[in-house]
């Protein structure tokens, strides 16, 4: 009884985390795309270049 309380806990977390970054990143995708977001990014010049691995191919050099 103690086992099955403790894993349905467990579970409940972890399914709570994925759902924390799901939605996380879902807010974030979606006020960066929407026109409202690039409205005060144009305004304020906030401008975040985030390099990917895949800028640094062999192609470049």
């Amino acid at each position: 009884m103690a086992g099955s309380l403790i894993g349905s806990i467990i579970l409940w977390i972890i399914g709570l985390f994925i759902l924390y970054i799901v939605i996380s990143t879902a807010v974030k995708d979606g006020i960066n795309k929407s026109f409202v977001g690039q409205f005060i990014e144009e305004k304020h010049e906030i401008k975040e270049t985030k390099k990917s691995f895949l800028d640094h191919d062999l192609d470049n050099e």
